[in-house]
C-alpha cells in the first residue's frame, strides 16, 4: 500500500524529505519489529518515546517515518502530523481497509460490567443466528475461534487486524468492551460504531488519567464522539451517563430499573430466587437500524444472578432493539446466558450455592453483596482472597466496604486466604497486608479464619454449608482458581452429579490449575 493511502484522512503538517509517493510494506510502531519498507510511526508513550528509536527505525529498513518531531539525524523521509497516536489509528484502519465500516459494531463502556453485558449481547446475536465477534477483557473471540485477550481493548493495529480476519471470517457483528484507556489513547478512534453504551460510571483508574473529571472525559468520549447515524443507550439511573443525553449527536435511547420517564424500563421484578424476573417495557415507539420498534411489554427471565444483572440485561435490550431483534429471541437467549467467569458466577447451584466473582474492586463489592442480600441466602459463607501486592490502602478499602454490609446479610465469619502456591510473586500477599487486613476486621464481631491455602478455605466453607446457603468466592487473582478447586471438591462429595455437567462452568475458563505456571 502506498503511503498517501495509509495516510488518507491525515492532516500532513510537514513533509521532510518527502518527494515521492512510497510504497509500504507493512506498518509498525516498534522500531524492533522494523524491516525494509516498513512505515514507522513514532508515539509518545508513558514510558518511552518512540522518537528516540528512529535512528534505529532507519537503520532496519524503515522507508519512511510519522512523527510529531522530525529529527536531524535521520535520512529517510518524515511525515510530522500534530498527534502520531491519534494518527496510528487512522493508519491502521486504512491499513486493513476499515474492516468496521463492513460490519455492525457495538460499543460497550462503563466503570463496572463491561465483560457481562458484552457477553450478554453477544449470547443473544448467536441467538438470533449471526455469526458474531467480540473484544473483551477475557477473550478476543471471532465466530467459532476464541484467543486469551491481554487487556480489556486491545492496540490499535491488533484491533484493525482482528477486524479484518473477523470479516473475512463470516462475522456479521462485533461486540467490544470500552476502556478508558483506549478512548484517551485513541486506539478506537478510527472504529466505526453504530451502537455505543454509558452503562454506569464511579471512582476507579483515577491515577491513570489524574482526576476524576479527566477520566469521565475518556469514558464519555464513546457517546460525544458518535456520529450522527449512531444509537446511543444511556442508564437513565446513572446520573453521569444521564447527564450525556444532550451531549451526542447520536439517536439517545435511555433505560432504567424503575424510572418510566426512560425509554425502556422495568415496571416489576422478582430477585427472590437470586435470578431475576422482571417484566420490561418499551415506553416509545421508535426507529432502529432495521426498522420500526413498536411500544409494549415483554416478560424476561435472567440465566444469571445479581440485581446488577438487571441493569446490564436492559442495556443489552435496548441494543438488540435497536438492532432490530424480536423480543422473544432477547428473552430466549438471556434465559440461556448463564454468566461470564468469575463475574458473580453460579458455578454450583443446587442444595446450596457456590458463587464466584472477582471482587475487584469497592464498587464491584457492593453491587455484589446487593444482589445477595436480594436473594433468599439461608446463611453466607464468604472465602475471601487477600489482594496480594496491592499495597494496605486497596486492601481495607476492601475490607471496610464488605463490613459496610455485614448487618445486611446472614452471616457470622470471613475466611481469608493467603492462596500460596497459587499466585506468583507479583501477587503474593505481604506482611503488611495481613496485618492490615485483620485491623480491619477488628471489632466486626466476625470469627475471622485465615488459612495459607485456597484448598484448606474452601474446604472450611463447604463443610459449614446447608440447604439454601451460598458460598461466595471472593477475590481477584488469588481466587482465579477457586471454582476449580471447589467443583472438585463437590464432585467427591455428590458423586451422583453426572462429572460434565458438574464441571461444565470451567469448560472455557481460560485459567485451569492445568496451566499454572508460577
Amino acid at each position: 500500500m502506498r503511503i498517501s493511502e495509509l495516510m488518507k484522512g491525515i492532516e500532513i503538517l510537514e513533509k521532510r524529505g518527502y518527494t515521492e509517493d512510497i510504497e509500504i510494506a507493512d506498518i509498525t510502531v516498534s522500531s524492533r519489529e522494523v524491516r525494509n519498507g516498513f512505515l514507522f510511526t513514532a508515539i509518545k508513550g508513558h514510558y518511552s518515546d518512540g522518537h528516540m528509536y528512529l535512528k534505529d527505525a532507519e537503520a532496519r529498513g524503515a522507508a519512511c517515518a510519522v512523527v510529531e518531531s522530525p529529527s536531524d539525524d535521520i535520512g529517510i523521509p518524515q511525515l510530522r502530523v500534530a498527534d502520531t497516536r491519534r494518527a496510528h489509528s487512522r493508519i491502521c484502519s486504512n491499513y486493513y481497509g476499515t474492516p468496521s465500516a463492513e460490519m455492525r459494531v457495538f460499543g460497550i463502556t462503563a466503570t463496572n460490567g463491561k465483560t457481562t453485558t458484552s457477553y450478554m449481547l453477544d449470547s443473544i446475536l448467536e441467538e438470533r443466528g449471526n455469526t458474531t465477534g467480540l473484544f473483551g477483557s477475557v477473550r478476543i473471540k471471532n465466530g467459532k475461534e476464541t484467543i486469551p485477550s491481554s487487556m480489556t481493548t486491545p492496540d490499535a493495529r491488533i484491533i484493525q487486524a482482528s477486524l479484518r480476519k473477523m470479516k473475512d471470517n463470516g462475522v456479521e457483528k462485533v461486540t467490544m468492551e470500552v476502556s478508558s484507556s483506549s478512548l484517551e489513547q485513541h486506539r478506537v478512534a478510527d472504529i466505526e460504531f453504530d451502537i455505543v453504551a454509558f452503562n454506569n460510571f464511579s471512582r476507579e483508574h483515577i491515577d491513570q488519567h489524574g482526576s476524576l473529571e479527566k477520566y469521565f472525559e475518556a469514558k464519555s468520549s464513546l457517546i460525544t464522539d458518535a456520529g450522527e447515524n449512531a444509537y446511543a443507550v444511556l442508564n437513565y439511573d446513572d446520573p453521569y451517563a444521564r447527564s450525556l443525553i444532550g451531549r451526542t449527536h447520536a439517536r439517545v435511547i435511555t433505560y432504567s430499573v424503575s424510572d418510566a420517564a426512560a425509554d425502556i424500563y422495568c415496571s416489576g421484578y422478582d430477585l427472590s430466587s437470586g435470578k431475576a424476573s422482571m417484566e420490561v417495557v418499551v415506553f416509545v415507539d421508535f426507529d432502529g437500524l432495521e426498522g420500526r420498534v413498536e411500544k409494549g411489554t415483554f416478560h424476561v427471565e435472567l440465566g444469571v444472578p445479581g440485581y446488577h444483572s438487571i441493569t446490564n440485561a436492559l442495556s443489552v435490550i435496548a441494543m438488540a432493539l435497536i438492532d432490530g431483534t424480536d423480543r422473544g429471541v432477547i428473552a430466549n437467549a438471556l434465559k440461556r446466558f448463564t454468566g461470564v467467569e468469575r463475574r458473580f458466577q453460579y458455578v454450583y447451584d443446587r442444595d446450596f450455592v457456590i458463587a464466584d466473582d472477582h471482587f475487584a474492586n469497592s464498587r464491584n463489592i457492593d453491587v455484589t453483596l446487593e444482589s445477595i442480600s436480594r436473594s433468599n441466602c439461608r446463611k453466607l459463607h464468604i472465602v475471601y482472597a487477600i489482594r496480594g501486592n496491592r499495597g494496605t490502602t486497596v486492601n481495607r478499602e476492601n475490607i471496610e466496604t464488605l463490613l459496610k454490609w455485614k448487618d445486611s446479610l446472614p452471616m457470622d465469619e470471613i475466611i481469608g486466604t493467603l492462596s500460596e502456591g497459587l499466585v506468583g510473586p507479583k501477587d503474593e500477599v505481604k506482611a503488611e497486608e495481613i496485618e492490615v487486613y485483620f485491623d480491619a476486621l477488628k471489632g466486626s464481631g466476625l470469627e475471622t479464619p485465615l488459612f495459607g491455602k485456597l484448598e484448606d478455605a474452601i474446604a472450611h466453607a463447604i463443610g459449614k454449608a446447608l440447604k439454601g446457603d451460598m458460598i461466595l468466592l471472593a477475590g481477584s487473582q488469588g481466587m482465579d482458581y477457586g471454582a476449580e478447586i471447589a467443583l472438585k471438591m463437590m464432585r467427591t462429595l455428590r458423586p451422583e452429579i453426572p462429572e460434565d455437567e458438574l464441571l461444565r462452568p470451567l469448560k472455557d475458563r481460560t485459567l485451569l490449575l492445568e496451566n499454572l505456571k508460577i
